[in-house]
């Protein structure tokens, strides 16, 4: 679920940044995902743009929403439309797998969104609650994957909240100064 979950956010981050994201450009990064040359064939024009569009429907209906309530419901309509029984996959030379499709001929974007849906799901009813989100930097719009134990997380990465936190200390100090 874990590598599923990277590969989510590192899909939302780089559509967000480009709605219009090449096909190569999303070729490249599920390779770095694990997918194989020959699976990235039938990523076509058009099935890019599908994929496309389902990472972008899943980051606005779910990766920036912050209500547990409103997420989980949100996660039960994908899981409703894209998802089929659970079954085992070992196609184009991967070991066994968990799949979570409709089968091994399923679109790019059906694969996705089914298979995000169930890997938030399962975070979501494992941690309680919503364990992602976007970045409370202000200049930030990138989304993040929390779900580790201790406070719950607020920015993307190190340098966001050592940003903030500079800024915040400094915004204090011109105050007391001023």
């Amino acid at each position: 679920m874990e590598q599923h979950g990277e590969q989510l956010i590192d899909l939302a981050n780089a559509v967000r940044e480009n709605p219009a994201l090449p096909r190569d450009a999303l070729a490249a990064l599920l390779a770095r995902h694990g997918e194989t040359e020959r699976e990235l064939r039938s990523l076509t024009a058009p099935a890019a743009a599908a994929l496309r569009r389902a990472v972008a429907e899943l980051t606005e209906r779910v990766l920036t929403e912050t209500d547990t309530d409103r997420a989980a419901e949100a996660l039960n309509a994908l899981l409703e439309r894209c998802a089929a029984r659970p079954r085992l996959s070992r196609h184009d030379g991967h070991a066994w797998h968990l799949h979570v499709d409709r089968g091994d001929d399923a679109s790019w974007a059906d694969w996705f969104t089914a298979g995000a849906a169930v890997a938030l799901a399962r975070l979501l009813s494992e941690r309680r609650g919503v364990v992602w989100g976007e970045c409370a930097a202000p200049d930030c719009r990138r989304l993040f994957l929390g779900g580790g134990p201790g406070a719950a997380r607020r920015y993307c990465s190190r340098t966001c909240a050592t940003r903030t936190r500079v800024a915040e200390h400094r915004r204090r100090h011109a105050a007391d100064c001023g």
